[in-house]
């Protein structure tokens, strides 16, 4: 893990609520290629929390704040990392698909 997530993010085991500024770590850690299971572990959370952030069900408008942030800690990964939404692709077929197997 890179030493600057270290010095910004709770001691691990932590089980403080989640803010918005742990959003926008959150953000960076995932375009750094932070394991998830670390950063549950780091923040003392369940996965589902992550994928609410990732996703911007909570803290609306915090991938924007962190890509801001990335783009200053890091200029020369900006063009390297994916700035999408997360999005979660489903792994069972849809119902209108299943004629494709037979």
């Amino acid at each position: 893990m890179p030493a600057v997530f270290h010095a910004l993010s709770p001691q691990p085991g932590a089980a403080a609520p989640l803010t918005e500024d742990h959003a926008i770590e959150i953000w960076i850690a995932r375009w750094l290629r932070v394991r998830r299971v670390d950063l549950v572990r780091r923040y003392g959370c369940d996965a589902r929390r992550l994928y609410e952030i990732w996703q911007e069900d909570r803290f609306a408008g915090s991938r924007d704040k962190a890509l801001e942030a990335f783009a200053a800690r890091f200029p020369s990964l900006v063009d390297r990392i994916d700035a999408g939404p997360h999005v979660r692709v489903s792994r069972t077929p849809h119902p209108d698909q299943l004629h494709m197997f037979d």
